[in-house]
């Protein structure tokens, strides 16, 4: 189904995959995602309302994938590095 990319301080950090779709009241849709957020390499993004959809050549990759050394770091480091946009 793909994944839902989160925007924190203008960057793209992290994404929670898409696990399904559901009716809800009013003729609205349930976006049902995964109880977790994966971090990914910090890319910079304007701030936006409403939908963008990422190809997939265009989606950050996944941080701590064992290439980057993020899964060593402590959370609090890889947060102002990521702020810094250097991971």
């Amino acid at each position: 189904h793909g994944s839902l990319f989160w925007i924190h301080s203008r960057a793209l950090v992290g994404r929670s995959p898409i696990i399904g779709f559901g009716e809800a009241p009013g003729g609205k849709v349930w976006i049902r995602l995964e109880p977790r957020l994966i971090a990914v390499r910090s890319v910079p993004k304007r701030a936006h309302q409403g939908w963008r959809y990422l190809e997939g050549k265009d989606a950050p990759p996944d941080l701590g994938d064992g290439d980057d050394g993020a899964d060593m770091m402590p959370p609090h480091v890889l947060a102002d590095l990521m702020k810094l946009g250097l991971v």
